[in-house]
């Protein structure tokens, strides 16, 4: 994340064209949030972007991935523009059953998030990609640092961003280790430079993103998920546990505050109509991750580029 973006969160960010809009809905200022990952934050400000030109007082807002569905429910933020279904949708199903936060459709992008290894793992650890592999106290102290020896070490997500990482390996008995990356950039810091060096690695991977087509490796083949494994322990392999199976695959979804079609109906309309797919992203992301583009500057050019397709978001 830019310094330059990071002094903007939480600041009001008025549209200097008045538009239909403003002059018919009402003038308060839109909250959308940021999280911690770039994607998110370029998927966000497009969408701003777009009302911007509609008319409409955006303001951007710093937020915890999970715990803003507390602020989606009362009303302080508004729209969240990327919930995972790999590791959001139970705090998602939670807060549409309460009637206060509304599902506003898939984004267009589909997620995957799952344990990755680079290739040249694989003649330490023949088994991989099958997770049983990783049982095996040769494969796991191959991925093993001083930190954890002689336990695996497998490079989670910031702690924020959920995934039963913890609960998996217990329910499937594996001998690793979760040690969180203290932020996204940190966590593909320390992939650059394992790959560099090839140094074992087992990390958190998710796409879209830069880093599954510029590295060469895989995902862990982990029991396949269905929603009985994370509610009921009597699903799958360890009758006692749930979590013992892999991350769900799927839609990345928009979702907002149930006011927002009464308050901004416009806007609530743009937001649905919003559609972006894994390609288009995963070019903006290497453009800030790898080219040192700052967000604003992708965004504006996706702006420029693309006119006549956003605009028919806010007609």
């Amino acid at each position: 994340m830019k310094i330059n973006h990071m002094m903007r969160l939480g600041v009001s960010v008025i549209a200097l064209s008045a538009g239909a809009a403003m002059a018919q809905e009402s003038t308060d200022p839109i909250k959308l949030t940021l999280h911690d990952w770039t994607g998110q934050l370029i998927t966000t400000e497009l969408m701003g972007s777009v009302l911007q030109k509609a008319g409409y007082n955006i303001e951007y807002v710093q937020a915890d991935y999970l715990a803003q569905f507390a602020g989606l429910e009362t009303g302080d933020l508004h729209v969240a523009m990327e919930i995972w279904e790999t590791t959001g949708r139970e705090a998602m199903d939670a807060a549409t059953a309460t009637g206060k936060v509304v599902n506003l459709g898939p984004t267009g992008m589909q997620a995957k998030e799952e344990w990755w290894y680079p290739s040249y793992m694989v003649e330490k650890c023949p088994g991989l990609p099958n997770w049983e592999a990783l049982k095996e106290p040769a494969c796991a102290e191959a991925f093993s640092t001083a930190e954890t020896a002689p336990k695996g070490r497998y490079l989670g997500g910031p702690v924020t961003w959920g995934g039963f990482d913890e609960e998996r390996i217990e329910a499937l008995d594996l001998p690793f280790e979760v040690i969180h990356a203290g932020t996204d950039a940190a966590l593909f810091a320390e992939l650059e430079s394992a790959v560099q060096r090839e140094a074992p690695v087992m990390l958190w991977i998710y796409a879209p993103h830069w880093a599954p087509a510029k590295f060469e490796g895989d995902w862990v083949a982990f029991p396949e998920y269905t929603p009985e494994c994370y509610s009921d322990p009597a699903w799958g392999l360890n009758p006692d546990m749930a979590y013992d199976c892999g991350k769900p695959f799927g839609a990345i979804w928009k979702v907002g505050w149930a006011g927002l079609a009464d308050k901004w109906p416009g806007a609530e309309k743009a937001i649905k109509a919003f559609t972006i797919d894994n390609k288009e992203m995963g070019a903006m992301i290497t453009e800030v991750d790898l080219n040192d583009s700052s967000v604003e500057a992708v965004v504006a050019d996706w702006m420029d580029k693309n006119e006549a397709r956003w605009s028919g978001w806010i007609k």
